[in-house]
């Protein structure tokens, strides 16, 4: 099926093209980089079918059938494509693969073994050091045998970052990112009767040195791989970041523009997280008025940031496709939420609605 757009761009026109403009940007990520990440996927894909394991391979294949928009939506930073190496969009769909394999595991295998989730997770903080030996990540889980599929998506991770000239720079912050993403996620996956006190007590702690969140939100901003990502996507050209604009980039994203993307996808599941029980930031607000006041301060907050980073129009963008993605989902106006998601876009400034009516006609070709 062909793809037809209302945008009208020819990205194959001769000389050096000017991404400054947000469609431009739109256009190469839809035309360019999203075909990419399709064939990236059907490669994990059949590295999947290859898991001896049927536990295992069922959830890796569910993982990737069921979350490829995470990769989808992660890929973004491997954009414009003609300054972005592949390397970048390796990394990022490799990455984004484990964290939604692991995600399954804890989530969907019937484990609730803490220790077991901890040592799985291993393999996300070992991904981001090129030079690190890989561990046995099964080995407190009560399945074993996925015929190398973590240490795979691992290598690809570690070889990828290799050849990243900057890497060295975001190290560190990428580093502090995925410890908080695996704390997150042991918790949120331990026994229902010792969940909330111990996500409770870590993400108050974690938040005191965050005025302005409360912890449900900075529980929720350690959800997102969307911090790492960003710090990758100006890592890529040499010689072109500092110290403090990693400080900015990192700042900027967490707990901002990463808290506001988890808790959008919270904010849509909240219909099927109540009638399963599960665990989500957003019961924690007292009433949805005030929820609609949170995720509008996330909304203008996430704004303010992107401005003040370098490659702002970027930035800028990502914050409305995050708002455009989530809010053009079907399940906003089956949960009679429509007037809420209109509000939201309004906080977003200009642009917003026109990046929410491109993201409802991109998602019936995804």
């Amino acid at each position: 099926m062909k793809l037809e757009l209302p945008i009208r761009i020819n990205i194959k026109r001769k000389g050096r093209v000017n991404f400054s403009s947000d469609k431009m940007i739109l256009a190469d990520y839809i035309f360019r980089v999203l075909p990419r990440v399709k064939k990236l996927l059907r490669y994990w894909e059949l590295e999947a079918l290859c898991i001896p394991d049927p536990v295992l391979k069922t959830q890796a294949l569910e993982s990737l059938a069921l979350k490829a928009f995470h990769c989808q939506g992660g890929a973004v930073y491997a954009s414009p494509w003609r300054r972005m190496p592949q390397e970048l969009l390796d990394f990022i769909v490799a990455y984004q693969t484990l964290c939604d394999y692991l995600d399954n595991l804890c989530d969907r295998a019937g484990s609730t073994d803490g220790q077991a989730f901890s040592q799985l997770h291993r393999s996300l903080f070992d991904a981001l050091h090129p030079s690190r030996p890989l561990d046995n990540y099964y080995k407190y889980y009560p399945k074993q045998d996925d015929g190398g599929y973590i240490n795979k998506l691992v290598n690809t991770c570690q070889a990828s970052l290799a050849n990243i000239p900057d890497y060295h720079l975001i190290q560190d912050q990428a580093s502090l990112l995925a410890e908080s993403y695996s704390e997150l996620q042991v918790k949120k996956h331990l026994a229902i009767e010792f969940r909330h006190e111990e996500l409770c007590t870590w993400a108050q702690h974690e938040a005191k040195g965050f005025q302005e969140i409360l912890w449900p939100e900075y529980a929720a901003a350690c959800g997102s791989t969307l911090a790492i990502f960003a710090l990758l996507k100006a890592a890529v050209i040499p010689g072109e970041m500092t110290k403090n604009q990693v400080q900015l980039i990192y700042c900027s994203y967490f707990p901002w523009i990463c808290g506001l993307h988890i808790l959008l996808d919270y904010f849509i599941d909240r219909d099927e997280d109540r009638a399963g029980g599960d665990l989500n930031f957003t019961f924690y607000y007292e009433n949805d008025q005030f929820m609609q006041q949170r995720l509008e301060k996330f909304t203008r907050q996430s704004m303010i940031c992107a401005e003040k980073m370098p490659q702002a129009t970027f930035h800028r963008i990502v914050v409305k496709g995050l708002l455009a993605m989530y809010l053009s989902d079907a399940k906003v106006a089956q949960q009679g939420y429509g007037r809420f998601a209109e509000i939201l876009l309004n906080s977003a400034g200009s642009g917003a609605w026109s990046t929410y009516h491109l993201c409802r006609t991109v998602r019936r070709f995804l």
